[in-house]
């Protein structure tokens, strides 16, 4: 594999080519889910390809294959060369890159057990018997379980002189209770909407909770029945950090994308409000808002060694004390805000897909204060808990979200519970509402599994970290 990366970005220079790099992936996916009691669905996927990425004439050109033979190589690396140089016919302007030093390394996700090791007759018989302690809740009406892993090897070669091989591992699952009755459909999952993921092997599921959590999970579905409509109206809203995960992602996360700011991606996903004129100048949040870029957190969905350009993991802020101060950079576009250096945010969505912008692990900062105290000092408010739905325009400004179940705070006592809660806001005008974070104790990295961008599509994993937050005076309930 090395010989044939290395030949690839030597025929990319030879053809033409100021820069070229090659990513030669393989990839092994296990999907498992159970419903009602059976099995669901399985689903396992093999893959092996690369891509060939080159600067010609002052453009970019890409192509791919999944014949991994010398002939193949050669000829796609030439073909990149000619998508560059025909590209460069109608360029705006050269394409040039910050400065990145060679670097010849190996990094790999830190694990204990190798999910893919592990029997499918045993991840099989524990799926089956957590959903059994799910459909135990009387009322309940429809039971899911998942599991899902994925392992990723790259090899990364430039003719910059870099020489990267990375293995990534990711491992999660959770579930799902669905009531249905008195002419309502309710839902409650765990541990979050879509189960929650991260960088590890199969020890993250023996460390979920699946089963110690059934039961309430069950319960809280039926009970959301009968429960009472969210209020309309201000109120004060304190949000679990697996909702607060969802809110930094849409409202912070892809806004800084400096990509999408400059306008490639207004054609299929909108641009951004955190135009360049207002970096460093605006006031995004309140003091208590910091949002740090981190992709060496451990457990992280987005940690990782190198990014699919060859630069190392960072940790920077993209949000000081509530003043916007950084993007999400690559190396083409780190010297717009002003970055010396790239800040290793491009990945790509397999061997077959040109590296974008991504999101790297984003997460708010920990507070002080706890969730009980936090309670005990609310006297108008609704606590929220885990995503349902969400909107957000194009210029990821003006949002709403609905979660699954909250409760009512009524002069700092928890009190009834409430069914499709739901807030909306401005997101400058939302985050500068925060007014208490939770502390260290109550931060838990989230997992997003699922982030779509780019035309053709592309899917990314990230974690958002956050613990429980308070926002005051924020429109909840349906708007008349």
């Amino acid at each position: 594999m090395k010989d044939l990366a290395l030949l690839a970005v030597d025929v990319a220079k030879a053809s033409g080519a100021s820069y070229g790099d090659i990513r030669i992936i393989e990839t092994k996916v296990e999907n498992i889910s159970t419903k009602n009691g059976k099995v669901g669905s399985y689903e396992t996927i093999e893959d092996i390809g690369f891509g060939v990425r080159v600067i010609a004439s002052g453009s970019w050109g890409f192509a791919s294959s999944d014949d991994l033979s010398r002939d193949a190589i050669e000829a796609t690396s030439r073909q990149a060369v000619r998508t560059a140089l025909a590209s460069s016919k109608l360029k705006d302007k050269e394409i040039m890159l910050s400065p990145e030093g060679a670097h010849v390394a190996k990094w790999s996700t830190p694990y204990d057990i190798d999910p893919f090791k592990v029997p499918l007759d045993k991840k099989l018989s524990f799926l089956l018997q957590v959903d059994e302690a799910l459909r135990r809740v009387k009322g309940l009406t429809i039971s899911e379980c998942s599991l899902g892993f994925a392992r990723e090897k790259q090899i990364y070669a430039s003719t910059e002189g870099s020489f990267i091989e990375q293995e990534l591992l990711h491992s999660g699952g959770g579930i799902v209770a669905f009531a249905v009755g008195q002419g309502d459909v309710q839902r409650r999952s765990f541990p979050s909407s879509e189960g929650h993921y991260a960088s590890g092997g199969y020890e993250i599921v023996e460390k979920l909770g699946l089963l110690d959590n059934c039961e309430r999970v069950g319960e809280e579905a039926v009970a959301l029945l009968s429960a009472d409509e969210c209020p309309s109206g201000k109120r004060d809203i304190i949000l679990d950090g697996a909702q607060l995960c969802l809110q930094i992602h849409e409202s912070i996360g892809h806004p800084s994308e400096l990509d999408r700011v400059l306008g490639t991606e207004a054609n299929y996903a909108g641009t951004s409000y955190l135009s360049l004129d207002r970096h460093k100048k605006l006031q995004l949040g309140s003091e208590y808002v910091t949002i740090v870029a981190d992709s060496t957190l451990p457990g992280g969905l987005a940690t990782v060694g190198y990014d699919d350009e060859g630069v190392g993991a960072q940790k920077w802020e993209l949000v000081s004390k509530g003043l916007f101060v950084g993007y999400l950079t690559s190396r083409e576009f780190a010297d717009v805000c002003g970055d010396k250096r790239s800040r290793g945010c491009m990945r790509a969505d397999g061997w077959n897909r040109i590296p974008l912008v991504r999101m790297t692990n984003i997460g708010l900062a920990p507070g002080t204060w706890n969730l009980e105290s936090l309670i005990a000092d609310t006297r108008d408010g609704i606590l929220m808990f885990t995503n349902k739905s969400w909107s957000i325009d194009q210029m990821r400004y003006n949002f709403q979200f609905s979660t699954e179940i909250a409760w009512e705070i009524k002069n700092g006592k928890r009190g009834r519970m409430l069914k499709n809660p739901n807030y909306q806001g401005i997101s400058t005008e939302f985050w500068s509402s925060c007014d208490a974070v939770c502390g260290q104790s109550e931060w838990f990295p989230w997992g997003i599994i699922n982030c779509g961008k780019g035309q053709p599509g592309q899917i990314a994993r990230m974690t958002h970290g956050a613990a429980p937050a308070r926002f005051r005076n924020v429109n909840v309930g349906v708007t008349r």
